[in-house]
Parts: structure tokens; sequence; C-alpha cells
């Protein structure tokens, strides 16, 4: 080896040492892709505000298959006491694309929204259906993109059940609890909206009614059509920012 190789040869490997640190890891990459769908984290950047997701099925005390894309009122409770908390936060945005799930686990995430102190807004996209209804007017001011659906039904049951007075007691106790959350926390009518969860004429298979973006707008559900831009907009100026 030359003398001149034996200089530069300390001097090319920090230099690569060195662009090796700064690259991002193939793995890191990938993980952030497969967690995001981008290749940077866009979620780091400072804001008063709080985003919560409401999507899938609302897991109750039965762990769902592995399979079903769920939301978990394990993790969302102690979310919304932190936001309640925390005084930097000056507000919540809820999004719902949810199919509806657990009744008792829905009421306890939508009565936690309805009580905090601190401005929410809720913005349905795709669809807010069953126990996403009150999860959705629970919060101070909700939205709907024109081109979601909600679906008012009675409450159903699975598994075995006994065929005795006191359970449908029971059921008609359980659908006063949504209903009576729902009319206290919007401007929809109790008498239409028990109208429309016992319609028979617009599911081919099952009894309820499918409203959508405008028209539960129109029967005071939910108060404006709007997205995501309305949404922000409306949480900022309810916080004065």
């Amino acid at each position: 080896m030359s003398e001149k190789e034996r200089i530069e040869l300390p001097e090319e490997e920090p230099e690569r040492e060195k662009e090796d640190k700064e690259a991002p890891k193939e793995e890191d990459v990938k993980q952030r892709i497969d967690n995001f769908g981008v290749f940077n984290n866009v979620f780091s950047f400072d804001s008063d505000f709080q985003y919560l997701t409401i999507i899938g099925s609302v897991e109750g005390h039965t762990t769902l298959p592995p399979n079903n894309k769920t939301t978990k009122y394990e993790n969302l409770i102690p979310q919304l006491v932190a936001v309640e908390e925390n005084p930097r936060v000056k507000g919540l945005l809820t999004i719902l694309n949810t199919v509806g799930g657990d009744v008792e686990a829905g009421l306890a995430i939508a009565e936690l929204v309805a009580t905090m102190s601190k401005p929410t807004v809720s913005l349905v996209l795709g669809g807010g259906h069953s126990i996403g209804i009150p999860l959705a007017t629970a919060s101070s001011y909700s939205f709907i993109a024109e081109s979601a659906t909600m679906t008012l039904h009675p409450i159903r049951m699975t598994g075995l059940i006994i065929g005795a007075e006191q359970t449908y007691g029971y059921f008609r106790k359980m659908q006063d609890r949504i209903t009576d959350f729902i009319v206290r926390t919007s401007r929809a009518d109790r008498e239409i909206i028990e109208r429309l969860m016992r319609s028979t004429d617009d599911m081919a298979n099952d009894v309820g009614t499918i409203l959508y973006g405008r028209e539960a707008v129109e029967m005071g559900l939910i108060d404006e059509v709007g997205g995501l831009e309305k949404a922000l907009g409306k949480l900022k100026s309810m916080s004065g920012s």
C-alpha cells in the first residue's frame, strides 16, 4: 500500500460511518409506513388539540376476534381523562367511522365526552352507526360528511338469553338509556327517533332506518354537514384560538 493510500483511508471511513448514522434504517422506514402510511412521522408537531378516532367495532368486556378492527374502551377512557386534566389541551376532535358495538362501553365513552369541560367537536366519516350515534352526539358540536351514513335501530343481543318477561324489560331499559342520551345531547325529537328505530320499510332484512348526511342534520341528530376543515375551524373558534 502506498503512502497516499495509507493517509486517505482513515479520512474516508468516518465519512461513511456518518452517512450510515444519518440515513434512516430500512426497518424504521417500513415501520412508519405500516403504522401511518407515510414515509415521515407527520405527527411530530405541537398542537393545542387532541384528536381521537373511533373506528370499527366498539369493543366491550368481551374481546372480539383478532381479524376485527376495534376501538377498545379501556384505551379511550384514560385518554379522555388526560385531555380533561391536561392544561395544555384546549379541545377534543373525535373522528368516527364505526359500525357500532357494545352498548355499555359506547355509552361510557360518550358520557365522558359529554361531561368534559373543554370544547368538543365530532366528525362522522363513512359511518356512525348504532352506538356510534350517541358517540357522535356526545360532543358539543357535531359534523357529518355528506357521503356518510348513520343507522338507527333497536338494540340487538347475541348468544343465549332467557325468554322471560324480565329479559324484554331489560331490553326496553337498555334502549331507553340510548334514546335518552341521544335526546339529551342532540336536537332530535324522541318520537321521531323511536319511530325510525322501529321502521320496517327501509332495510330489506332488518329493523331501523339508514340516515344519510343531510338527513341526519335535518332531523337534528347532527348539527352540520361538513368535513375536516369545518370541524377543526369550529373547534378552534369554540376554544378562542
